[in-house]
């Protein structure tokens, strides 16, 4: 293996940039003559506007445009579309990018102000009065649909946008009648806010003379968003929006959808001839950054008395908020064979409403759908093996799909190529120590603390249907620039993709440029989401990069008179078989662009492009296990241990790997016991700031120790599955079960999530 091969732990190649200030995120982006732009939002959840009175703001210094949805509309705009129709029976409300007449949840942009500078902007807004009159919200998921419940909106008076069910509920109706134990549990999983380390930043820019936009973003697919703003929102061919990504400070799904301020920017930029960036307060983030989870969920396992899983039946109320955003109807549906967990359950039914709520939109959060699924389904197997008296490792072990029966058609939804779920689950409780856990409890107790373990042993779905398309470039000197239709947030794609070349062309990595998230540079690109940038964009990179190599081949073989079957490419060079003639990568490079110096059937250069479109998914998978120890006093938790075994298929970089299952798993205890996003009954969200929106700190964890089990799959060329998602789908399960556990001994029976100190001291308090 060469030192920068796929496989190695190289450090990451984008670093060095980044940590000296090299980075070049959305507020970075400044062009000459550009204004600022505030938005002006409403202070209500539920309103009409009765009127809107700018009159003083319009003459107030710098102000440059102050523009209401009346003047959108007035210019025959579209308004902002759900891009991911996985229920085509689902409810497309009007959504302008500024509130029409009502507003619906706190936070909704009402008014742009346009201005020489920020402060100018921000004094107008406060300038400007807009009368509302008060109407009543709707605030609770749980009870979006009953009778009593205010609409979000008059054509969905039950406040229902969509309603999908999946799997075989003849079946699963069956599996209940005949069962011998059925174990019921409801969920309130919460809602939380995803608080990236960089905020939203957009600046558009049309020019007149081309009549073109362009607007430079932080996102999740570029070409997603280039082809909404030119089909859906301003009428014109793809060829006239250009979208460029620059660097980006996290996203973990928030950037994955269109949101109004980038419509916004691109639109007062064409009304005004200047550039107009926008960029959110963190205050203002918390209440117009689209949102994640927020489901309630009334789930049930059917059981014989021998302890074999015989059906699941779920159902689900998913909020979506006041609107439905870009891919903000996936989660409910797209991941929902994930509840069929690792198990061999054969009939499962799941029933899911999308619902309005007078709140924040929601969208994809990392796990999008998986977490919420993984949870459910984990907790249900320990209330089982509860009423069962069993160990819950045991009855896991018994359900789990064997190795040997793959390929394995699930209860629901998914069917998964390959996998070692047993493995896992048996490696993470030795890496643990599972059989010395009564020995750990008795030490805790004699401190007077309680003790507890939890295990999960899930899998997801990454990488599913899509394409992706990636570019080799090689230069007469030899260099390499590879051109992706991905956008990296922080995975490491400027050092995977450079490992995947190097490996495969025979060249150092410090001669291998990465370019992504110009859709000028690159026509087609699927993006970043999904945990698909290793399967889709690697395995482009990959085809790519074997492009580029056949194409040098014949190049080689008509600058040494051989024929291209007597080739061979081996570390950097072309040797013609059983001979020592050859000549280097960097020779053919440079002759390929000399005239007359390829053959008539063959263009000059090396500049190879390729696609990849997997026909079916990829199915990560792994078992975490998790230690806690809680002070009864103050309800404190902490971490005693962490253990993670995970399979994705082939490992690209063992270090990169780690630091996406760390970050995953980090999101899924931050959810677990301290993040929720809470809106009151008349839908103000009461935690609108770090004061009141808990995040977690390194203090919080203790180490992860990660173990690798790759089963590759043969989806993809590289063999890879997903890992950017799999850390968090695992810990939510993990943790919560090994808080239940330890809370178990002191007569708490179930705590819902977060599993805060208050709620977990209150939970003591009320059984003492």
């Amino acid at each position: 293996m060469g030192e920068f091969d796929v496989g190695q732990a190289i450090p990451r190649t984008e670093d060095p940039r980044l940590l000296t200030g090299g980075g070049r995120y959305s507020d970075d982006y400044t062009l000459p003559y550009q204004l600022r732009a505030y938005v002006l939002r409403s202070p209500h959840a539920h309103a009409d506007i009765k009127s809107i009175d700018a009159s003083a703001a319009v003459t107030m210094a710098g102000v440059q445009a102050i523009l209401t949805a009346e003047d959108y509309r007035a210019d025959e705009l579209g308004d902002l579309q759900c891009g991911s129709r996985w229920n085509q029976n689902q409810y497309q409300p009007p959504n302008p990018p500024l509130a029409l007449g009502r507003v619906r949840h706190v936070g909704e942009g009402v008014v742009l102000v346009v201005a020489e500078t920020i402060n100018q902007a921000r004094d107008a807004a406060e300038a400007i009065f807009v009368d509302y009159d008060v109407l009543p919200a709707n605030t609770v998921t749980a009870r979006a649909m009953d009778d009593d419940t205010p609409a979000v909106w008059e054509d969905r008076s039950n406040n229902e946008c969509f309603y999908e069910q999946r799997g075989y509920p003849e079946e699963t109706k069956a599996a209940f009648e005949k069962a011998d134990v059925v174990v019921e549990r409801v969920f309130n999983i919460t809602r939380t806010i995803t608080n990236t380390i960089e905020p939203r930043a957009y600046l558009g820019d049309y020019n007149p003379m081309d009549q073109r936009h362009t607007l430079y973003t932080g996102c999740h697919y570029p070409h997603k968003i280039r082809e909404q703003m030119a089909t859906e929102v301003f009428h014109v061919a793809e060829q006239d929006v250009r979208v460029i990504a620059g660097d980006v400070g996290g996203s973990f799904g928030l950037r994955g959808s269109v949101y109004p301020e980038q419509v916004l920017v691109m639109w007062a930029s064409k009304c005004l001839g200047r550039p107009v960036k926008w960029t959110a307060e963190r205050s203002e983030a918390h209440l117009a950054d689209y949102q994640g989870r927020d489901n309630y969920s009334v789930a049930r396992l059917a059981l014989d008395s021998d302890g074999n899983f015989l059906g699941m039946h779920v159902r689900t109320l998913a909020a979506l908020g006041a609107f439905v955003t870009t891919g903000g109807n996936g989660p409910p549906i797209n991941n929902l064979g994930t509840l069929a967990g690792t198990y061999k359950t054969p009939a499962i039914h799941v029933e899911v409403s999308g619902v309005f709520t007078n709140t924040t939109p929601t969208c994809p959060y990392r796990g999008a759908g998986r977490p919420e699924a993984a949870y459910i389904i984990e907790t249900l197997v320990e209330e089982a093996a509860k009423k069962l008296g069993r160990e819950p490792a045991d009855l896991r072990r018994q359900n789990t799909i064997p190795a040997d029966a793959m390929p394995f058609k699930t209860g629901l939804v998914f069917t998964y190529d390959c996998g070692e779920f047993e493995k896992n689950l048996t490696d993470a409780m030795d890496m643990i120590d599972y059989a010395g856990f009564d020995a750990r409890r008795q030490g805790s107790e004699a401190r007077g603390k309680l003790r507890g373990i939890g295990i999960s042993n899930t899998i997801e779905r990454a990488g599913g249907p899509s394409m992706e398309e990636a570019t080799i470039r090689i230069d007469k000197t030899g260099n390499v620039m590879v051109l992706a239709g991905t956008i990296s947030q922080g995975q490491g794609h400027d050092t995977v993709y450079k490992q995947i070349v190097a490996e495969q062309l025979g060249v150092h990595v410090d001669r291998i440029r990465v370019r992504e998230g110009d859709t000028d540079l690159q026509g087609i690109g699927g993006g970043t989401g999904g945990s698909r940038s290793a399967t889709c964009g690697g395995s482009a990179v990959f085809r790519a990069a074997e492009a580029a190599i056949e194409k040098a081949k014949k190049l080689a073989a008509h600058q040494m008179e051989a024929s291209v079957d007597d080739i061979e490419f081996a570390e950097g060079n072309f040797t013609i078989a059983g001979t020592d003639r050859s000549l280097t990568l960097d020779e053919v490079a440079k002759t390929s662009y000399m005239p007359g110096k390829h053959p008539d059937d063959v263009d000059a250069g090396i500049d190879e492009r390729a696609t990849f479109s997997p026909k079916v998914a990829n199915y990560p998978n792994g078992a975490h296990a998790c230690e806690v120890e809680i002070d009864p006093d103050t309800g404190e938790i902490d971490i005693q241990g962490y253990v993670i075994v995970d399979d994705v298929g082939t490992v690209l970089n063992p270090a990169l790997l780690k630091g996406q299952i760390h970050g995953g798993v980090a999101q899924g205890v931050g959810q677990a016991v301290m993040e929720r996003a809470v809106f009151d009954d008349s839908g103000q969200n009461i935690s609108g700031s770090f004061m009141d929106y808990t995040l977690p700190r390194a203090q919080d964890f203790t180490l992860f120790d990660v173990k690798s089990n790759p089963v590759p799959t043969e989806q993809n060329p590289l063999g890879v599955k997903g890992a950017g998602e799999a850390g968090t789908v695992g810990a939510l399960p993990a943790v919560m079960n090994a808080i239940e556990h330890a809370l178990r001994s002191a007569g708490v029976e179930m705590i819902e999530m977060p599993a805060s100190p208050e709620r977990v001291w209150q939970a003591l308090q009320a059984t003492s």
